[in-house]
């Protein structure tokens, strides 16, 4: 069987199933684990599906707006913001940008925190109202609705006003080989200039956003001091991750 016959049945059965394991797929074409695995990349770097642990899924997108996001995998959102927790230490400059999965993080903080929070996500605006010693700075800037967040150079000159602490990234997708990416060009310059300001940068993925790519080169994975996912951070699926050198959390 040619390797174009193989992919028109790998896709045909994620079109039907959504999900499909490497074994069951060998057995199906009769073919080696190994040779499904091979057919899986080249599908993956394609932009035709999404790579699990021992299988492939069809590739998902997060619903385009920010309200549609906040309602989508929440679970695995909330595990990463109580990771993130561990990170934030009173006195501490904090660069946030754009995300749910940072709108959850700032929302479970203890309502003790002092820290000092810049931001171009006005999606905290009324979370961290509640938080009396918390400083807020809002980075002004071209106001994106379906982001909730602002962006342009109005934005990239007022962060690089300052030495942050800690920059803890949402992200929209990261590679073991090509890194972090994102879906706006815009959102990748703030991106790349809070990294440049901050002493330290971790980033949050739930596990929907490993193994993707988008358009817009943020950084290598050796620009980041640690990755925070939803997944135990001894899993096997994050191992070219840590084979990177980056700590997993």
């Amino acid at each position: 069987m040619l390797k174009e016959e193989r992919f028109e049945i790998i896709l045909r059965e994620l079109n039907s199933r959504a999900k499909v394991k490497f074994e069951e797929l060998a057995l199906l074409l009769g073919v080696s684990e190994d040779t499904i695995r091979r057919d899986i990349d080249v599908l993956y770097r394609n932009g035709l599906l999404s790579k699990t642990r021992g299988g492939a899924m069809l590739r998902e997108k997060d619903p385009l707006t920010f309200h549609d996001r906040q309602s989508f995998l929440t679970r695995e959102k909330d595990i990463i913001a109580l990771k993130a927790q561990q990170l934030l230490k009173d006195g501490m400059t904090v660069f946030v940008d754009g995300g749910t999965t940072v709108w959850a993080m700032i929302s479970s903080m203890p309502l003790e925190r002092r820290i000092r929070i810049i931001t171009n996500n006005l999606s905290v605006v009324p979370v961290a109202e509640k938080f009396k010693q918390v400083e807020l700075v809002l980075l002004g800037g071209n106001y994106e609705p379906d982001l909730a967040i602002t962006s342009g150079m109005t934005t990239c000159a007022e962060a690089a006003k300052y030495i942050a602490d800690l920059f803890i990234m949402g992200t929209c997708a990261v590679d073991p080989q090509l890194g972090v990416s994102a879906v706006s060009a815009a959102d990748g310059e703030t991106k790349k200039v809070m990294l440049q300001c901050a002493k330290r940068t971790v980033a949050l993925a739930a596990q929907n956003k490993l193994y993707q790519t988008e358009h817009f080169r943020v950084c290598d994975l050796d620009a980041l001091s640690a990755l925070i996912t939803d997944l135990d951070a001894n899993d096997p699926a994050l191992d070219p991750f840590r084979k990177s050198g980056l700590q997993m959390m």
